[in-house]
């Protein structure tokens, strides 16, 4: 087992055991009876009439591993009134997620440890799943001056990645300083690929629909140019790089070539960016406002092949609550983001599993394992395996259901799938043994650590 830094402070276990009767680890072979006690996997075959404290029968359901959203925002502190770390894991508990990263652009910014140390801590005492916070890389996300990165990595909280998204870090002396500085600590930068000089008013994507609506476009060269240098920067110092929410066929291309040239850039794809494209901007809803923008339906085709042929090394939901006022309006005056953390696997699932593109351990590939890796997170992403922890979820493969906003466990309803039909379903989430979700109730916060 690769060894990896250690997370912060972690609630207990747990303990007594749990049967789950009838599951297929990865979708694969007849079903199994998997047995965990003291929130550790200990046989994959145990007898269906072996004591345990609480049973699930499966009844043939897929059993993967928790899945890992490397790129969430849950808003506190500092906008409760759209989402807190509570509502958000449960929203993260409800699809399938036991570890979940959330992002620095917060009020006031994670931009030192004691910020980082709140949210991990309440994180923990509501234990749905683990909220690992996100680090900003510079003070108050200006693009200035870098935090402190060794003080959040060695706090309580165990910072172990670092962003400004939400914004770009432009300057490359400071990009280039913060590399140098990540590198001495070996954690991870990831980058909101945006040039703000070419996406000043921006608000869609740059294309002949955005012409049409009369909506200010915002160029693909304004992503690629930023992987194109951090690229060149994580090369000649050697620094982990990640690019969020890549977004079109040029950074594909770019990421290829980073690659191809041993450099250690990593990337990440929203479900959205999988999904969606420019064509819904047609109606001038503000919920299918995002940065960056929903692209061209060639863009789509570029990241679903890059995904599947493990160019794009995973998905992450950009989970982005915001309040009915902050959408029911003008187009350009929207904020942007959509919520993501309970639809994504669906949005996977039907995309390449139930097409046969992929099967189930591909799927547990890019939305556990890798991220889990990319992160250097322990006890998570981890096999379906004796011995490993607990942190599970149980899908229905051919379980269909409708999205509704409404029905979500988020504070905010800016769900751009609603009305839409998915045929996975998470039934069951275990974190470290304790059930967090089963068959539409989240489990009740527990509290104490």
């Amino acid at each position: 087992m690769t060894e990896y830094p250690e997370t912060g402070l972690l609630a207990d276990a747990e303990s007594g055991s749990l049967l789950i009767l009838h599951a297929r680890p990865y979708g694969e072979g007849e079903g199994q009876n998997v047995l965990i006690e003291d929130g550790v996997i200990v046989d994959m075959d145990a007898a269906e009439d072996t004591p345990a404290d609480r049973t699930i029968d499966a009844k043939g359901q897929v059993l993967l591993p928790g899945l890992v959203d490397m790129h969430v925002h849950l808003r506190e502190p500092g906008r409760e009134d759209t989402e807190t770390i509570a509502t958000g894991s449960a929203a993260a508990a409800k699809g399938g997620f036991t570890a979940v990263f959330t992002m620095a652009n917060t009020r006031p910014t994670v931009d030192q440890p004691i910020i980082a140390e709140g949210i991990w801590a309440k994180g923990q005492r509501i234990n749905l799943c683990d909220v690992h916070p996100v680090g900003s890389i510079t003070k108050g996300l200006e693009g200035k001056e870098l935090t402190e990165f060794g003080m959040m990595a060695r706090s309580d909280a165990r910072v172990r990645m670092f962003s400004d998204d939400g914004k770009c870090v432009d300057n490359p002396l400071v990009m280039r300083r913060a590399l140098e500085y990540a590198r001495g600590l070996d954690v991870l930068l990831a980058q909101h690929c945006e040039e703000p000089r070419l996406t000043e008013g921006a608000v869609a994507h740059e294309g002949e629909i955005a012409a049409r609506l009369g909506l200010r476009g915002w160029p693909r060269a304004a992503e690629e140019s930023i992987v194109a240098r951090d690229a060149l920067l994580a090369r000649d110092y050697g620094s982990r790089t990640h690019i969020c929410h890549a977004s079109t066929e040029g950074t594909v291309e770019l990421v290829i070539w980073a690659k191809e040239h041993d450099i250690p850039l990593t990337a990440e794809v929203t479900p959205h960016h999988l999904l969606l494209t420019d064509k819904r901007l047609e109606t001038y809803d503000g919920v299918n406002r995002v940065n960056p923008p929903l692209r061209e339906d060639r863009d789509v085709q570029a990241l679903r092949q890059a995904l599947l042929d493990g160019i794009i090394d995973c998905v992450a939901t950009d989970h982005a609550p915001h309040g009915s006022e902050e959408k029911c309006c003008e187009f350009d005056l929207a904020r942007p983001g959509m919520l993501g953390l309970e639809t994504s696997l669906a949005i996977i699932a039907d995309t390449f599993v139930r097409t046969g593109q992929a099967d189930w351990r591909w799927l547990a590939k890019v939305m556990s394992e890798k991220p889990a890796e990319i992160t250097r997170l322990p006890g998570h992403g981890r096999p379906v395996a004796v011995g490993e922890p607990a942190n599970l979820c149980l899908v229905n493969p051919d379980d269909p259901w409708t999205s509704y906003g409404h029905e979500s466990e988020s504070k905010s309803v800016n769900n751009p799938y609603e009305g839409m039909d998915f045929h996975a379903r998470v039934s069951t989430t275990i974190l470290r043994g304790r059930v967090t979700y089963q068959d539409g109730k989240v489990s009740a916060p527990r509290r104490e650590l």
